[in-house]
């Protein structure tokens, strides 16, 4: 038993509707409606489409050929046979070229009928199937190739991250990156103050002027602080965004939070103009996004620490080197101190010196020179 399609007859002799509709296909457990003229037909197949519709050629006032033109004008699309008398076939060719699906050449027996019109039924319920799987192929290659284009996109993030000294820069690409995998019409980014818990906005994409001009400052979008405190992304639109000042901006936002471990540095505002919902996908796109940012964070602390730590080693070699050439100078005075005494008692004073006592002053005098030579060798001057 067929499921109940609804099928429109156009036929003003009773007895061909009754054969067709009455004998044939009632039974079978289709719909049938029976309109005589082309006119009520028109209004019928406006008001309940059917899924098929069999027309006499030779309807008065209006033809089966101006019901099909009519049929297009109105943007019904359910297909059409038309029922002809034999000797009518260059009509037929015509309601061919007009539309028709099929034709039938009256007179004709029950089962021919039931037979043409299953036919009719199946090829179009075969079409639709088809239409249908070419509808949801587009839908994949169209998500496939969004998925594609998000995941270039977090690839390309992922390299400036690594490859990009100028955080503000970063920043910008970061967030012009979030309004394509998020598929938004404005974003920015809050990073909380190293001490306190205010979140000020650091970089910003699409935001109105009187917004914008928060640059640098706390902004209170009314969503984010729920955010900061549960640690978790949070996503509205609709009615329930309204309540939220963040509903002036657009109708659907995202906030995600940029966290290192549990604690939440920074958050990520997204906004949609329309009322589209964020999808799971987009939200996990933002979510990398996200963790993109804590990187760079991370990686710009680390950075930092590093070039405090260069700098206080290069300030401690630098006192080094002073202390050390101080220490030098000193030698070299003392030694210089120590040398005249000896010099004077070696040569000038009075008496003589018998030759153990001679080469004990010579050695002294020698290890005052290499004391003198050595602090010069090690105790070298900063580069």
């Amino acid at each position: 038993m067929p499921s109940a399609e609804r099928i429109l007859i156009v036929e003003s002799d009773p007895d061909i509707a009754d054969l067709i509709g009455r004998q044939a296909l009632r039974p079978l457990g289709y719909q049938v409606a029976v309109s005589q003229d082309a006119g009520s037909a028109i209004k019928l197949a406006v008001q309940t489409p059917p899924d098929l519709i069999l027309a006499n050629l030779n309807l008065p006032g209006l033809s089966g050929k101006d019901l099909l033109a009519a049929l297009q004008s109105q943007g019904i699309k359910a297909p059409v046979i038309v029922i002809a008398e034999k000797g009518q076939e260059h009509d037929a060719i015509q309601a061919f070229r007009l539309g028709a699906m099929d034709v039938m050449f009256w007179p004709l027996r029950d089962a021919e009928v039931v037979s043409i019109v299953e036919r009719a039924l199946r090829q179009t319920q075969e079409s639709r199937e088809r239409q249908k799987l070419d509808r949801q192929l587009k839908s994949t290659n169209d998500e496939l190739k969004t998925r594609l284009r998000d995941m270039t996109t977090i690839l390309s993030v992922a390299k400036a991250v690594t490859s990009m000294t100028d955080q503000r820069t970063l920043f910008d690409r970061i967030l012009e990156s979030a309004l394509q995998v998020g598929d938004a019409d404005m974003c920015w980014l809050t990073l909380r103050e190293d001490k306190g818990s205010q979140y000020v906005v650091r970089a910003q994409h699409g935001l109105p002027d009187a917004w914008a001009k928060k640059m640098n400052q706390t902004l209170d979008d009314g969503i984010s602080s729920l955010v900061s405190l549960s640690g978790e992304s949070l996503h509205m639109n609709g009615v329930p965004l309204q309540k939220f000042k963040i509903a002036s901006l657009g109708k659907s936002a995202c906030v995600v939070p940029i966290k290192v471990k549990s604690d939440v540095i920074g958050l990520l505002n997204v906004v949609r103009k329309a009322d589209k919902e964020f999808s799971r996908d987009s939200q996990t796109m933002l979510e990398a996004m996200a963790d993109y940012i804590s990187i760079s964070l991370v990686n710009a602390r680390l950075f930092r620490a590093i070039e405090q730590t260069a700098d206080a080693a290069r300030a401690g070699e630098k006192n080094r080197h002073a202390s050390l050439a101080a220490l030098r100078q000193n030698i070299r005075k003392e030694v210089e101190a120590a040398s005249y005494p000896l010099n004077l008692l070696m040569t000038e004073m009075p008496g003589s010196l018998n030759v153990d006592q001679k080469k004990a002053l010579e050695t002294v005098k020698t290890s005052l020179i290499k004391l003198v030579h050595a602090s010069e060798n090690t105790v070298t001057s900063p580069r």
